[in-house]
């Protein structure tokens, strides 16, 4: 390998000029994520902002009903994994590792999210965003008959909650704080 083989990096083995723009960009989008963090009530304000602008493109441009439809899927695939626990308890055999109490005088463990919520809030704007771009150009308007993937998406969305629904009750956890029996303690 001679020298500036290096990705990055110029002949004289300093970063160039383009890697170092990207670098520092990189960094101030992560500053923003992490400073973004506690504040999930304004970011899921701005991604369902977000997402009605894109509805509202999609309605007057009458077009990328497919962007849409693939947008759909995708935020159902992410909803999914928010609602699944991170170890599947149905994959798990007695004494192999961490698994949801399924008895009352079992040892109480906290559900942990295969995509925690942060993850998901910020994969489904990024799908938003990327959607958004896909309507400025024409090669992704594919021509189809709308209803057609409307009904299928429901379908789909219905089964796919169906099943979620029956391994959470099979296997007895609520991925949810909201409701949840708290006990007080004894002092």
């Amino acid at each position: 390998m001679s020298e500036g083989d290096s990705a990055g990096e110029s002949i004289h083995g300093k970063p160039s000029v383009v890697a170092a723009f990207f670098t520092r960009v990189g960094q101030v989008y992560q500053s923003w994520l992490d400073k973004s963090t506690p504040f999930y009530a304004m970011r899921w304000a701005g991604t369902l902002l977000l997402t009605l602008v894109y509805m509202i493109r999609v309605y007057l441009l009458q077009g990328w009903y497919i962007v849409t439809y693939a947008l759909g899927i995708y935020h159902l695939n992410l909803f999914i994994a928010f609602l699944s626990p991170k170890v599947d308890p149905s994959l798990l055999e007695e004494d192999e590792g961490p698994s949801l109490p399924t008895k009352q005088n079992e040892e109480f463990r906290p559900f942990i999210r295969r995509l925690p919520e942060f993850k998901f809030w910020h994969s489904a704007t990024k799908g938003i965003v990327i959607a958004m771009i896909c309507t400025f150009f024409d090669a992704f308007n594919v021509p189809v008959f709308w209803p057609i993937l409307v009904m299928y998406f429901i379908m789909l969305f219905c089964i796919t909650m169906k099943r979620q629904i029956k391994h959470m009750v099979k296997y007895r956890y609520l991925p949810f704080t909201h409701g949840k029996r708290t006990y007080k303690e004894e002092t």
